[in-house]
């Protein structure tokens, strides 16, 4: 595997718990190559209320089988 969308395509073909066990160790060299991770999103009260809303009427909907 030479190039990034080869890789992408190979880490697709990896179960979960592998795919986490990828996204440490590439983790863990960019801390090491020193860097810096993005700064945390900060979400509002009302916005993640909105998310929950919008996820409990889609499997409200999905158990109606509408």
């Amino acid at each position: 595997m030479s190039t990034l969308m080869e890789i992408e395509a190979a880490a697709d073909r990896l179960p979960a718990e592998e795919k986490q066990e990828l996204i440490l160790f590439l983790a863990a060299r960019l801390r090491a190559a020193g860097a810096e991770l993005p700064p945390p999103r900060s979400f509002s009260k009302e916005q993640i209320e909105q998310w929950i809303a919008e996820d409990e009427e889609g499997y409200r909907r999905f158990v109606a089988g509408t």
